[in-house]
């Protein structure tokens, strides 16, 4: 629905997200950032139920969360956006559609590593661990970067083909759910996390949807001879 979003329906949403995520930070500072009951519980749980080939599985699926996949999805969004307008635009205006949903991943990006880096929230022991990650854990990385770009490209279609919205959506929010899980499977990610990187890149998306609105995909216009038909 952020696609049809004017900036003042957005702002709540984001509002929402940037709190939720302070209440999140704020709780898990006041508690030394050590891991609640419950997180603790889940990653035991994780560490428990891990044969090889569901481990695999998990870092298979994981890595579609960092690394150039995501900018090629995000990128994909951008091709998105210039085929449904590339008639009605110039070149340049061609370039920014193309290049405005990575750029606005690459911003996000920084954003979520100034808050992961500022916040240090140690990650769950090296012993929970199915590999060896890097940096610090909250907000998750892979969670936000895989809901930012899902969510983008998502948009892009939604935006430029309003009949796949559901589908588009749909396959977004699956695909994040998907590796958000896999971080807290794979014992390197505390549950909240994960929740944190959803909220960021949620708020971040709906921030983009509003900051770089485009026009959906022109009308046909009518042919000439309807017109004069319907004027006689």
């Amino acid at each position: 629905m952020a696609d049809r979003m004017t900036p003042r329906q957005a702002a709540p949403w984001i509002a929402l997200c940037a709190v939720a995520f302070a209440i999140i930070a704020s709780v898990l500072g006041s508690n030394e950032w050590a891991p609640l009951g419950f997180e603790r519980a889940a990653v035991d749980w994780a560490v428990a139920h891990r044969p090889s080939a569901a481990v695999t599985t998990a870092k298979a699926v994981t890595a579609l969360g960092t690394g150039a996949f995501p900018y090629l999805v995000a990128l994909a969004a951008g091709v998105v956006l210039v085929r449904a307008c590339r008639p009605h635009r110039s070149g340049r205006d061609a370039a920014t559609l193309l290049l405005a949903p990575v750029l606005w991943l690459v911003a996000g990006q920084l954003l979520r590593q100034g808050l992961m880096h500022g916040f240090g929230r140690p990650r769950p022991p090296a012993s929970d661990w199915a590999f060896t990650p890097s940096g610090f854990a909250f907000p998750s990385g892979h969670a936000f970067t895989a809901a930012l770009c899902a969510g983008l490209l998502a948009l892009a279609v939604t935006r430029t083909h309003p009949g796949a919205r559901r589908a588009a959506t749909t396959l977004a929010v699956a695909f994040a759910a998907v590796i958000g899980a896999t971080r807290v499977y794979l014992g390197v990610h505390w549950p909240l996390d994960v929740l944190g990187g959803w909220l960021l890149a949620t708020a971040w998306l709906l921030l983009g949807a509003v900051l770089l609105r485009t026009p959906g995909r022109p009308a046909p216009e009518e042919p000439t001879a309807d017109r004069s038909s319907t004027s006689m």
